[in-house]
């Protein structure tokens, strides 16, 4: 099995922004399944929901919230899913959210795409310079590159066993 990943919002989370319910904007998207093929919108399994409740420190996401305590598992939708839903929700609050929603897609892709220009320029001039600034061009390799997760500490307080 091969994993993608993949930029998507759920669909708790859009309801929010959108100022509607969470079911109402599922009925609406169900009313028109044409236009959400599987590479607009896909359902979480459980497994995934669980892995994502474990990982959300924000108490009030709307998207913890309906984690397991739903009995249906929470779509998610990729930035053409989420363009797609302006036509399928058609007020003015959906119109307004939608072109902020996509200035951000816009503005992450260009983020990114940066970061990959800088990455090619810093390989030219290293190949360019001897040994000696080396060890500068490895320091900005280590700026750029995502921090590292944080070791694991000890739980705090008595542990029977220990």
């Amino acid at each position: 099995m091969t994993s993608v990943t993949q930029r998507v919002m759920l669909d708790a989370d859009l309801a929010k922004l959108y100022g509607v319910e969470v079911k109402a904007l599922n009925q609406a998207v169900k009313r028109n399944t044409g236009r959400f093929p599987a590479d607009f919108m896909l359902r979480l399994e459980w497994q995934e929901v669980d892995t994502l409740r474990s990982q959300i420190v924000t108490v009030d996401s709307a998207s913890s919230r309906q984690g397991r305590h739903s009995k249906f598992r929470p779509y998610a939708f990729t930035e053409q899913g989420v363009a797609m839903l302006s036509s399928v929700l058609k007020s003015e609050r959906a119109v307004q959210v939608n072109v902020e929603i996509m200035r951000a897609f816009v503005r992450l892709r260009e983020l990114v795409g940066h970061n990959r220009e800088l990455a090619r320029r810093l390989d030219e001039l290293e190949s360019k310079y001897d040994r000696q600034f080396k060890v500068v061009f490895d320091a900005i390799r280590g700026l750029m590159s995502p921090p590292a997760s944080a070791p694991k500490r000890r739980s705090i307080g008595f542990i029977s066993g220990e």
